[in-house]
């Protein structure tokens, strides 16, 4: 069953931006973030950075992350939201069912309004080049 109004896919940087903003919820396979966007509907995105592996790997996170997508969002996913997931290291491995149930926990959260704390913005970073 294919819908194809359940979202409509970022692709503009300032919009991947935008989503910084907004909440953040963590679990072990990715970060959710979600940002409204003064109703321009239901819109979702997929960041997955060469630290997680080799274009093989990342292509096949993203994936994982496009069929968890696909079905969870029409039903669970926060309207007139920017919904952006970002690949952590152990996602890849992980199994797709607790990638799904993690997914609708951190909607779940986000709809709640209860995301995780922000990132410091102090970290020290490693040495300069």
């Amino acid at each position: 069953m294919k819908q194809a109004d359940a979202y409509t896919v970022l692709s503009r940087r300032s919009d991947f931006l935008a989503a910084n903003r907004g909440l953040r919820v963590a679990r072990p396979g990715f970060v959710l973030l979600a940002n409204r966007n003064d109703g321009l509907g239901r819109r979702a995105g997929i960041t997955v950075t060469k630290k997680i592996g080799n274009a093989v790997v990342r292509n096949r996170m993203k994936r994982r992350f496009r069929a968890l997508l696909r079905e969870l969002l029409p039903e669970h996913g926060l309207a007139d939201t920017d919904h952006v997931l970002i690949g952590r290291e152990g996602g890849v491995e992980r199994d797709f069912e607790k990638l799904r149930v993690e997914l609708v926990a951190a909607l779940g959260r986000a709809r709640d309004g209860r995301g995780d704390a922000p990132r410091p913005h102090n970290r020290k970073r490693g040495p300069r080049k």
